[in-house]
């Protein structure tokens, strides 16, 4: 018996370390990756398109908030976003659609925010408007935005809806999605950024290939220059709606905590 008990000793050292080695590594996998996604839809659209992105979310184990933007200036947006962000019980991934991404750049420098997410989207730098990369390139011939009306709001042509904006998805729900459009007030995309998280945060962009209302190079260019890692998802503008497990994988990649 008492030759066996170093040879025990032996092997419960071994076995409590590694146990104390899968325990640490285990902690360290939990720390990098976030469980909480913040979502900012864009304009002429409202949260409840991202409902399949946020059920495919939810069923991974994900804590998913949608922000409903008041789309009536940059600040209102950005400060709505902020709301949402101080509610999150730790580090969020912050994803924006369209105009969504200009909000999602400014509003990203929130200290809950570990990554941002650009889904089709804008993504300006400091002193920049969403308006200057609007207009950087020609746009496709079935973009359907309107000019401000006296109001000051700009729409989106009910001739050009279905295919400048959502292309990839039926027609009856083109339909409902112009009926129910958010208005959006025309100074929101001429108001300049005032500090760029991407420049200090990690960044994931989708680049819709088929996106008629922000043509794809104009995309391309932005994620380039910033660094963003890019995905090319075939799909419309809406390609959240259209391709929701593309635009779900990224969202996770980015809460992962790899780039």
């Amino acid at each position: 018996m008492k030759k066996l008990l170093p040879r025990l000793s032996l092997y419960l050292f071994l076995f409590s370390g590694s146990l104390l080695l899968i325990i640490s590594t285990t902690k360290g996998q939990s720390a990098n990756k976030v469980n909480n996604v913040v979502i900012v839809h864009g304009a002429f659209a409202d949260g409840s398109g991202f409902k399949d992105v946020y059920r495919i979310l939810t069923k991974a184990g994900y804590k998913v908030t949608v922000v409903q933007n008041p789309l009536t200036s940059l600040e209102d947006d950005v400060n709505a976003t902020l709301r949402a962000l101080d509610k999150q019980d730790g580090p969020a991934i912050l994803a924006g659609h369209s105009w969504g991404g200009t909000v999602i750049t400014e509003a990203g420098m929130h200290p809950n925010v570990a990554a941002l997410v650009y889904i089709a989207a804008f993504q300006p730098d400091k002193g920049e408007t969403t308006a200057q990369w609007a207009s950087s390139l020609p746009p496709a011939p079935e973009n359907g935005i309107l000019p401000p009306d006296k109001n000051g709001i700009v729409y989106f042509d009910k001739a050009k809806f279905h295919a400048g904006f959502a292309g990839d998805v039926p027609k009856e729900l083109a339909e409902f999605m112009y009926a129910s459009q958010g208005p959006i007030m025309a100074v929101c995309f001429t108001a300049p950024i005032k500090e760029a998280a991407w420049k200090t945060k990690p960044s994931f962009g989708i680049v819709a290939t088929e996106d008629k209302a922000i043509v794809p190079d104009i995309q391309r260019n932005m994620y380039k220059r910033s660094g963003t890692k890019i995905s090319e998802v075939k799909g419309s503008h809406v390609i959240f709606i259209s391709q929701p497990d593309a635009v779900a994988k990224v969202i996770m990649e980015a809460a992962s905590g790899k780039k």
